[in-house]
């Protein structure tokens, strides 16, 4: 597995957990850092993955926003855990990533690679159909971001 599936391999335990309890009750980045020792031994770059969650972090409202455009018959709420993270990971990558590390081709790309080994049946058809609604509407100023 390469390094940066690794990472955000590492970031879907941690925001799946964390989203499980309902975003409380427990702290993101010692979920983080729990499952980076135990998940992460071997892992090239560690400085991926923590930047990687504290961008999430940070555009938290707008992910979900843009989830909600991307699947409007779909409430946040309705969407199962495992796709609704896939999701801010992929968009994240997508929308405010670095598009000379990750170009938006490979952002959706991951982001399926991890709905088919995490999700379910629908999982990677309805991550690949959000995340490339997404692509579509990104203005050309967010794309060469």
């Amino acid at each position: 597995m390469g390094s940066r599936h690794l990472s955000r391999s590492i970031i879907l335990q941690t925001l799946y957990e964390w989203d499980f309890h309902n975003l409380k009750d427990k702290d993101v980045r010692s979920i983080f850092q729990r499952n980076l020792d135990n998940l992460g031994q071997g892992l090239e770059d560690v400085d991926y993955p923590k930047t990687l969650l504290e961008g999430i972090l940070a555009h938290w409202g707008e992910l979900n926003k843009l989830i909600e455009s991307g699947a409007p018959e779909w409430p946040l709420e309705q969407i199962n855990i495992i796709d609704r993270n896939v999701l801010r990971i992929g968009i994240f990558e997508l929308i405010f990533g670095a598009k000379k590390e990750v170009p938006p081709k490979v952002a959706i790309n991951e982001a399926v690679e991890l709905a088919k080994s995490f999700g379910g049946d629908s999982s990677r058809r309805f991550v690949n159909g959000v995340l490339g609604t997404i692509y579509r509407q990104m203005d050309e100023t967010m794309i060469q971001k």
